[in-house]
């Protein structure tokens, strides 16, 4: 009958969608990704062969010892892309530099990209940016958590300019969607790459101080936010007490803070979601369709379209206002221009 009939033609595209996935997960594994503004994948096999297996093995010895570190590279990377483009401008230290601004507080990393730096500097002297380091570094942190391991294009070169203030404007976990997509939008991401994006939330924490309004106070009349699931936000409570110092650290994804994969989604969906901004993304609909396809329990492979999705709009991102060429420079440390020597 026609019932049969619809929910063959349905298994049916279910399957070509499934197989046109995995072809393309084929195709992007086998041939080189061409990046934006000059980037190509293999930038340093000729200048510097080792390059990408040194900052491999950094973050590698690293993650051995702290497993976190991986989120914490990750979000140092989009904070560093989000501020005058893919230009390592958030390593640079100092009272007025972009890291010491109040929406960069809790960044870490720094130390795993200048510990990668001083080996590359003593095997290629001049040659591999500090900007570059940073984005292979998300790449592999990203790879040991699970998730997509990719060919990430190179070539970048570093900025001349670092300040707090430029930092002030990056997505916010206060954020509303529309601001949120506004935001995005500027650097050229869409909705589909917000959501992907954000995704990363699957992995790493946060302070109590940055969500604890929705537990005690969020419509300044001492109520939780309703939108909070009642078992989670009993859990919640019970980790940041209304008295609290605020700085206890509370895992982004329930349950999954070390696996890169869907469940940040299906937290979204069911209410146990940590920041504000990460719940909204269910209260508009172009949004919700993201979240719901990837939350979703009736398409399978789930968990490689996330992959996939989230790999091309890494790439998109790490190719913001990238400098390349002769624009920029190379820097010798990380953490200072190289006008200081």
């Amino acid at each position: 009958n026609s019932r049969i009939v619809s929910h063959q033609f349905c298994n049916t595209l279910s399957k070509m969608e499934n197989l046109c996935l995995v072809f393309l997960l084929i195709i992007s594994f086998v041939f080189p990704v061409l990046g934006q503004g000059g980037l190509k994948t293999g930038f340093y096999s000729s200048s510097c062969p080792n390059a990408e297996s040194i900052v491999k093995s950094t973050v590698q010895a690293e993650f051995n010892k702290d497993p976190t570190i991986a989120a914490g590279l990750l979000r140092l990377h989009f904070h560093d892309c989000f501020v005058q483009g893919c230009d390592g401008s958030v390593l640079i230290s100092g009272s007025s530099a972009e890291r010491n601004a109040v929406t960069n507080t809790g960044l870490r990393g720094f130390e795993v990209v200048d510990d990668a730096k001083s080996q590359l500097e003593a095997s290629c002297p001049g040659v591999v940016s500090c900007a570059d380091i940073l984005a292979l570094a998300a790449r592999d942190a990203v790879d040991l958590v699970g998730g997509p391991s990719c060919g990430v294009p190179t070539g970048r070169r570093d900025g001349r300019n670092s300040s707090s203030s430029e930092a002030m404007n990056l997505p916010s976990p206060f954020d509303t969607v529309e601001v949120q997509r506004s935001k995005f939008a500027d650097k050229g991401l869409d909705d589909h790459d917000l959501v992907t994006l954000v995704g990363a939330h699957t992995i790493g924490q946060t302070d109590c101080r940055f969500f604890s309004y929705r537990l005690y106070n969020f419509t300044k009349t001492g109520n939780a936010d309703p939108s909070i699931d009642q078992q989670f936000l009993t859990q919640l409570k019970t980790i940041c007490p209304k008295d609290g110092d605020g700085l206890k650290k509370v895992d982004l994804d329930k349950d999954s803070q070390l696996n890169f994969d869907v469940s940040f989604f299906k937290n979204v969906r069911n209410g146990n979601r940590i920041l504000e901004s990460d719940q909204r993304l269910l209260g508009d609909s172009s949004t919700k369709d993201v979240v719901d396809k990837y939350a979703g329990s009736i398409r399978g492979l789930l968990g490689l379209r996330f992959n996939y999705n989230f790999k091309q709009a890494m790439i998109k991102m790490s190719s913001i206002e990238v400098k390349s060429g002769t624009d920029g420079e190379i820097r010798k440390v990380c953490s200072r221009f190289n006008h200081y020597y």
